[in-house]
């Protein structure tokens, strides 16, 4: 019998897009991840400021606040957590101003299936 070790490893989805939020989440639950999902940009900030998470899965275009402002807030509250951005905006210049603002990997959603996402994560945690 394997036990987890995952399972005190709290995951944040910060995804507008429900169908793909819950797909993650419930490959991540069944990975034996904790997992909590919100659908803006705010919501996920207020989230961070109540609890700990060790990784971040965010989305860069989404209501109230975008990725870019939830990964500003990141560095501004020197709120140090590895951050994956899952997005459909495949320019460059995104993919630069992510990792400037400190993202760990970047993925466009429409090319890179679930399991590779959940692969890195598992990867960026062990």
């Amino acid at each position: 019998m394997t036990v987890s070790m995952n399972l005190s490893q709290k995951i944040l989805i910060i995804e507008d897009e429900k169908t793909l939020a819950r797909a993650l989440e419930i490959k991540l639950v069944k990975a034996g991840f904790d997992v909590r999902v919100v659908f803006n940009g705010e919501d996920g900030i207020t989230l961070l400021e109540k609890d700990t998470f060790d990784l971040i899965l965010l989305d860069l275009i989404m209501p109230k606040m975008d990725g870019f402002g939830v990964l500003n807030s990141l560095l501004e509250k020197k709120i140090k957590i590895p951050v994956i951005v899952l997005s459909n905006l495949s320019h460059e210049s995104d993919m630069k101003k992510a990792r400037e603002f400190g993202a760990r990997e970047f993925y466009i959603k429409s090319n890179t299936p679930l399991n590779v996402i959940i692969e890195k994560v598992k990867k960026i945690l062990k």
